[in-house]
């Protein structure tokens, strides 16, 4: 009996402390309200302390409604891959980089957005609904329209003509003793070169993706690949490599608003950022084309709450959180009224970022299939890898990017 007793205290106290560590992570509780309307969020690590001050004031503005919200660590760029590993753990409302959404609507991932749709498409840039839909159909909020890059450079160092000129920079950082730096294991960044001498993405009648990197201009374009990775003036590595060195050992790199304030503030008068520079090819200059695309948030197509997680998503991208979201990440608005603030047009990395769009390619129609053969293709030029002539290396890569997909 006494065994029973203490299971049945222990039982108790273990409850006790899951319901403590529930309120811990919850914003708000309406115990007045007996159905509790139960959501999950996931963001990237640097966004939760932002994402629990506007989940608090979502539920401040809502009070007739029980809410326990919880948030969870999940990266734009990882959303997909874990949301595909258990639909039914995923959270209720993600975060995701649009080149996913065309793979999350196939798996049945993501809701219909069915309330406010036409504010939204009113309220938000065309290029960033068009980034959030699949034929035509919203499946997605726009976030963010900041998902592109650029290049960040020491003033010190470069000149404005400097940078034009991938051959100049490398010239002068040789010179200078310094580093020119770019993640080109990286699908998302070594497309800049193939996507400026003409490359293209598509997405076949059966859904498979098709790119055509492997032909004469691809070549060319891995050429000049090859040439800047065996140069010694090039380093590779993460952003943590990239901001570390930044003012020191490297001169300039390609990266992202997302590190615009660790860069300026180590920078400080040297601090300067504008498109990406031009290449040398058999053919004359080129141009570094990239990738245009948006953050999005996307609600769980297997939510229990649908109705409420479409007002919470809804809420999270509205005008003002797109206006904080640019005040303390220096992430470009896809809303039109944010976007058009002026703060926003002085900002060094929106305008270099601004300048690059141009020559940028909508990410939407990228899939699963290209990053892992980009990256290791990237990861060979890297290597100095020679083992294979470059033709076979991309006939490789490309019949790999192409094979159907297997989600």
């Amino acid at each position: 009996m006494k065994k029973i007793v203490s299971l049945l205290l222990a039982t108790m106290m273990l409850l006790s402390l899951v319901a403590c560590s529930q309120t811990a992570t919850t914003p708000s509780e309406n115990p007045s309200t007996s159905d509790t309307v139960t959501l999950r969020v996931w963001g990237s690590q640097d966004d939760q302390e932002m994402l629990q001050v506007m989940i608090d004031e979502f539920i401040a503005a809502n009070p007739d409604t029980g809410w326990l919200i919880t948030l969870g660590v999940v990266s734009e760029a990882d959303a997909k891959t874990k949301y595909l590993e258990d639909p039914e753990a995923a959270a209720d409302i993600f975060a995701f980089a649009n080149d996913q959404i065309t793979d999350l609507v196939k798996a049945g991932g993501l809701y219909k957005i069915t309330r406010n749709a036409d504010d939204i498409k009113s309220r938000n840039s065309e290029g960033s609904i068009e980034g959030s839909s699949v034929d035509g159909q919203l499946y997605g909020y726009p976030m963010t329209a900041d998902n592109g890059y650029f290049l960040y450079y020491d003033s010190s160092v470069y000149s404005k003509e400097d940078v034009k000129s991938l051959d100049t920079m490398l010239e002068v950082a040789n010179a200078a003793g310094k580093k020119v730096f770019m993640d080109v294991s990286n699908g998302w960044y070594i497309a800049s070169f193939f996507l400026g001498n003409g490359g293209t993405f598509s997405v076949d009648a059966d859904g498979n993706q098709v790119v055509d990197f492997n032909n004469e201009k691809g070549l060319q374009a891995a050429e000049a690949i090859k040439a800047f990775t065996a140069d010694p003036a090039f380093l590779t590595g993460d952003d943590s490599i990239f901001t570390a060195g930044i003012g020191d050992t490297i001169a300039a790199g390609v990266s992202g608003t997302w590190n615009a304030k660790a860069i300026e503030e180590t920078l400080g008068e040297n601090y300067a950022a504008t498109k990406l520079p031009e290449y040398t090819t058999t053919d004359g200059l080129v141009q570094m084309g990239s990738f245009v695309g948006y953050k999005v948030l996307g609600v769980n197509a297997l939510t229990e709450f649908p109705e409420q997680a479409m007002d919470l998503a809804d809420f999270l991208t509205n005008e003002e959180n797109q206006k904080i979201r640019f005040e303390e990440r220096q992430l470009l608005p896809s809303n039109k009224n944010a976007a058009s603030e002026s703060a926003v047009s002085k900002n060094v990395a929106i305008a270099a970022l601004q300048e690059q769009n141009p020559y940028g390619t909508s990410q939407k129609d990228v899939l699963g299939t290209y990053w892992g053969p980009a990256e290791a293709f990237g990861t060979t030029m890297e290597a100095k890898d020679y083992s294979k002539d470059l033709q076979t290396l991309l006939d490789d890569m490309v019949a790999q990017i192409q094979a159907p997909a297997s989600n």
